[in-house]
């Protein structure tokens, strides 16, 4: 009886053990921040009228959450696959499923596949096919282009800035089957948003990228201010783009005010950056570009609401 009981314990720790891994492939914080976003884009669209008791709606913008967290995280898990080298010579991914050995490449793979297709299907089938569409090929561009460029050309960032902004114009799409105005303005803002978040990402995390062979930053140098430079000129772009969704009617005054204050303070933390070039600066942009995008993001669509 001990025995049997001493099995099925193992056998539960074995089971919760292999849950943990399959979900530190989809990293689902990552995810859902991304997700978020294509939630966000979808309750922008001009047809879309919000209300606390749509039973229908709240369905659909489950739909659409559960069909992005496939597709991301299947994007999510190629990536893991293709860079499971070079994240065993990282400090912060050497202990992740793969590099780590507790899961082997082909169930991986079949993982990945059944995720991405599954969730593009997802949103083809519920909402449009051009945002199944759409899904799919950011899936593609961010598993095999963006991740191996990473370890060639530091416009990895550019290429990777592209799949990391369509989610608001997937959730525009699933709401209005097309792509316009609107959507391309939320695109716009999250494609902006990206660089300044990124390259500081980079530069905390420089020794550990450089160990793996990864060029993020636009130069070789860590200590070169050019970084900082082209953080200030991403996050003072983003002040006047923060009108557009007003310009456009998407929005009200109360969110196009929050939107250029959040703007401000993106570009405070890059001119911060700039003057001091120090470990601490290079947080506070990251830190600076965690609270933009969601207060931004909700501001915009609380005011539409």
């Amino acid at each position: 009886m001990l025995q049997q009981e001493t099995i099925q314990a193992g056998g539960n720790s074995n089971l919760i053990t292999r849950i943990k891994d399959y979900n530190q492939l989809l990293k689902p914080n990552l995810s859902g921040m991304v997700v978020f976003s294509s939630v966000i884009g979808y309750l922008m669209a001009p047809n879309i009228s919000f209300s606390w008791g749509d039973i229908g709606m709240w369905l659909r913008v489950i739909v659409l959450f559960i069909g992005g967290m496939m597709v991301t995280g299947g994007a999510n898990t190629i990536n893991q696959i293709l860079e499971r080298d070079s994240d065993r010579l990282m400090k912060r991914t050497r202990t992740r499923p793969l590099p780590d050995g507790r899961l082997g490449d082909t169930e991986a793979w079949i993982f990945a596949t059944v995720m991405g297709v599954t969730g593009a299907i997802t949103l083809a089938f519920f909402f449009h096919p051009l945002a199944g569409l759409l899904s799919f090929f950011s899936l593609l561009l961010y598993a095999f282009v963006y991740t191996p460029m990473k370890k060639i050309h530091p416009v990895a960032v550019f290429i990777g800035a592209i799949p990391g902004a369509l989610p608001p114009l997937i959730g525009w799409v699933a709401a209005t089957g097309s792509i316009d105005a609107g959507g391309l303005v939320l695109f716009s803002l999250q494609f902006f948003w990206q660089f300044p978040h990124f390259w500081a990402i980079a530069w905390v995390a420089f020794d550990d990228y450089a160990n793996a062979g990864i060029r993020m930053l636009p130069t070789r140098e860590k200590e070169s201010r050019f970084t900082a430079i082209q953080c200030i000129m991403y996050s003072l772009v983003l002040i006047p783009m923060a009108m557009l969704p007003n310009m456009f009617g998407m929005t009200g005054n109360i969110g196009t005010i929050l939107s250029v204050a959040c703007g401000v303070m993106y570009l405070a933390a890059s001119i911060a950056f700039y003057i001091r070039n120090d470990h601490r600066s290079a947080r506070r942009v990251m830190f600076a570009s965690f609270i933009y995008l969601p207060v931004v993001l909700l501001a915009l669509v609380i005011d539409k609401l």
